[in-house]
């Protein structure tokens, strides 16, 4: 009987979570496609110009300050996020594992606004002075993305690295590999996939973290044309304009979720297909 409860609870749960991911695609998709089909799809997608007041819905720059802004954290997170899991797996000593393991879990907990508050007292002015400008720009948001991604990139990453069997570095080892090599040659690749994994739930939160970015991102509808000029996100332009957005403006920002929804499953689908790949 206790298994059968078990078995019910467990099941209803996993019905409560697929029922809320189609609910909010419903939502998204009723809402939203509409408003792509009444402004044109190719004047929404490739439009330069985001004027709401003069009916002109242009999402191009803030599709491409979301990629900037995300390839700029993915260059600088990831390669520290992995050599930092890969220190703490396999070369860390235990003293100084007891500080590091609590401090990545503590960054993991931070708020986004904390995150942004830093960026904005600390980062921006820092940043103004070695390159000029405002300070808030690309650059400052791809730093601060690349720092919030730490925590999901290493936890994972570490994770993946300690679930390699030891037989894999012992037979590097005993083949004549020294420890450097055999870490970096064979436990991680065989943890390859888990790490890939830990890196697109990290740009997934890159995609999607808003608070800290328009903080920092100086938030203005254009192109950015260099890593110091300012930017605007998707998540972005959502949160600054939801709120006072009425009829199609309020349709058009729908619409940007949902190009932001299929953008992150296709990430998830090229992670999916890369998976098959690696096992093939």
């Amino acid at each position: 009987m206790k298994e059968k409860i078990l078995h019910g609870v467990f099941a209803a749960a996993a019905c409560v979570c697929i029922s809320c991911v189609v609910l909010i695609c419903l939502f998204l998709f009723v809402n939203g496609v509409p408003a792509i089909g009444k402004i044109g799809p190719w004047k929404f997608l490739l439009g330069t110009v985001w004027k709401p007041g003069s009916g002109l819905f242009g999402i191009a720059p803030m599709i491409l300050g979301s990629i900037y802004a995300t390839a700029g954290a993915v260059i600088f997170g990831v390669p520290l996020g992995v050599c930092t899991a890969v220190f703490m797996a396999k070369f860390c000593g235990k003293r100084l594992y007891r500080f590091l393991s609590p401090s990545v879990s503590l960054l993991a907990g931070i708020p986004s606004i904390i995150y942004g508050f830093f960026g904005l007292v600390v980062m921006v002015p820092a940043l103004r002075e070695i390159f000029g400008g405002s300070g808030k720009s690309l650059l400052t948001a791809s730093l601060l993305l690349g720092f919030m991604i730490l925590p999901t990139i290493i936890s994972i990453s570490e994770a993946s690295i300690r679930a390699v069997p030891e037989s894999y570095y012992e037979g590097a080892l005993a083949l004549g590999a020294a420890h450097e090599q055999a870490v970096f040659f064979t436990v991680l690749p065989a943890a390859g996939q888990g790490i890939m994994a830990g890196v697109v739930l990290g740009i997934g939160r890159a995609v999607g973290e808003t608070m800290a970015v328009v903080m920092v991102a100086g938030n203005q509808a254009v192109i950015p044309r260099s890593l110091v000029r300012g930017l605007r996100t998707l998540t972005a332009n959502i949160v600054l304009e939801m709120g006072y957005a009425a009829d199609l403006h309020r349709e058009a920002l729908i619409a940007a979720a949902v190009v932001l929804f299929v953008f992150i499953l296709l990430i998830n689908i090229l992670l999916s297909l890369g998976k098959r790949q690696a096992a093939g």
